[in-house]
């Protein structure tokens, strides 16, 4: 897996789907983006789901706010699309049909010490039924915990190759209608 997680961050989570997907071009990073905001939407409304935590990983430049930016834009935010590389996360609140659909978009690549999570207070976040993009999740260690879904971007020449590997079941149905 290109960019893959240390496998010392999910001890004793089991891959539960894999998938290898080329993005050749920024247009296909963009397709891809809108297909997980497709499947975003539809999981939301599946009885079981109860948020997405997406962690996003990849060397500068490999494509991570890019993804989020098509992600964001799928979901039908029409405004501008911050890395939160100072502020740490930017928060969306997208109208849907029954409520708002909150995401949130955290890029943890400042933290010089996973016990900077902890600190900031970020916790809470993951427990509102929000959907958490987080770049840069291995800033955090162990206490940011196991991710539904992870997305890793390696670039490849002028292309990327995305390697996505679901550990929840809302992963995986996400990852099945990408």
């Amino acid at each position: 897996m290109p960019a893959a997680p240390d496998p010392s961050l999910y001890p004793c989570a089991s891959t539960l789907l894999e998938r290898r997907i080329s993005l050749a071009t920024l247009a296909d990073t963009d397709a891809f983006g809108a297909r997980l905001a497709h499947a975003i939407d539809s999981i939301r409304t599946l009885p079981a789901f109860h948020g997405l935590h997406v962690q996003l990983f990849g060397d500068l430049g490999a494509g991570k706010t890019t993804l989020v930016r098509a992600t964001l834009a799928g979901l039908g935010h029409q405004g501008r699309v911050r890395s939160p590389t100072y502020t740490l996360v930017e928060p969306y609140a997208l109208a849907r049909e029954g409520g708002e659909l909150e995401v949130y978009h955290f890029d943890l690549y400042r933290f010089a010490d996973p016990a900077e999570w902890a600190d900031a207070g970020f916790r809470e976040y993951f427990d509102t039924g929000a959907v958490c993009l987080v770049e840069w999740p291995q800033k955090a260690g162990v206490l940011l915990g196991v991710p539904d879904l992870v997305l890793a971007l390696e670039a490849d020449g002028e292309s990327r190759v995305l390697d996505a590997r679901a550990y929840s079941e809302s992963g995986k149905a996400c990852l099945e209608r990408c």
